[in-house]
């Protein structure tokens, strides 16, 4: 039975059972998912084979960074057809080729900043790229700070503490720029988008979000922002509706134009339970991947966790 979800130009088909992984593979969970100008479909997972490939079909096609990656996090596909891949477990950020070979790393890996120093990194979190080549780590779970690179690796500047004030965050937790060189970051727990010049001057926010998680943004002179909101994450709100659990689509200015997902967090098809990744392809298919090992005794305290989740959704545009 075909479920059809959003409304207007945002209508989507919910794709059931996509991404054939070989027998006995599990993702375990996503951290996040990228598309390449193939739109072939990228899966950073936290199973036994971190980036798993698939094509647009959801044929696997090859998987790599065994035994490199401890807690996949965050994905960036560059427009040169590299992939940067952010490690929260290993406090480290990898430039590779689509094959898996490192071409550059950022951070020490396996050696953190100290906690809320400042300094890169601490759990960093996600990656982006200006116009420019300029590189922007969001640096995350032990930091409250955005640090910006050039495109060879050499640190240029950081910003941020933790507060609630303009330009300081509680948990950065995902960052994204725009053709014109905006940065978008995902300030979780302040419920809110805030955005950035690219040397860090504070602009304007989004609000009406609900712990933004998952950010991506499209090119082009008006771009949308397709954004992850997770659900409540205490046992007094638990059970509230029409808080996260859900992918929200918002025009440049930070209107939303769209919207999937449930009033509440589920396990059907076009529900989800922690979105944590989200990738739009060239036909403007929508990928999205959960961090629903980890969030299950939050979101299901009472129901014994499977063994293997629902953690990757398809959605195919309409229209």
């Amino acid at each position: 039975m075909t479920k059809v979800v959003g409304s207007g130009d945002y209508t989507y088909e919910c794709v059931e059972n996509w991404g054939k992984l070989p027998a006995g593979w599990s993702f375990k969970e996503i951290g996040a998912v990228g598309t390449d100008r193939n739109d072939n479909v990228y899966v950073f997972n936290r199973g036994e084979h971190p980036m798993i490939v698939f094509d647009k079909d959801g044929n696997f096609l090859r998987s790599w960074g065994e035994g490199v990656f401890p807690r996949a996090h965050g994905i960036f596909m560059a427009p040169d057809d590299t992939v940067w891949l952010t490690d929260d477990g290993d406090h480290s950020v990898r430039q590779c080729t689509l094959d898996g070979k490192i071409l550059l790393t950022l951070g020490t890996p396996g050696k953190p900043a100290p906690f809320m120093s400042g300094q890169p990194f601490h759990r960093c979190t996600h990656t982006a790229m200006a116009p420019n080549g300029d590189i922007y780590v969001s640096d995350g779970y032990g930091n409250a700070s955005v640090h910006k690179y050039d495109a060879k690796g050499r640190h240029l500047l950081s910003w941020g503490k933790a507060g609630t004030d303009p330009g300081e965050f509680n948990l950065v937790h995902n960052v994204v720029c725009d053709d014109d060189g905006w940065v978008y970051v995902a300030d979780r727990e302040n419920h809110r988008i805030q955005v950035f010049d690219g040397n860090g001057k504070y602009e304007t926010q989004w609000n009406n979000l609900h712990r933004p998680c998952a950010l991506f943004m499209t090119r082009g002179k008006c771009p949308c922002c397709y954004v992850g909101e997770l659900g409540p994450g205490m046992p007094v709100n638990r059970a509230y509706p029409n808080m996260g659990a859900r992918i929200s689509i918002l025009d440049h200015k930070g209107n939303r134009i769209g919207r999937i997902g449930g009033n509440r967090p589920g396990l059907g098809l076009g529900e989800f339970t922690a979105p944590h990744g989200i990738a739009v392809d060239s036909r403007g298919d929508i990928y999205v991947g959960e961090v629903s090992w980890t969030n299950w005794p939050t979101t299901f305290p009472d129901t014994p966790r499977p063994d293997s989740p629902r953690c990757l959704h398809k959605f195919r545009k309409l229209g």
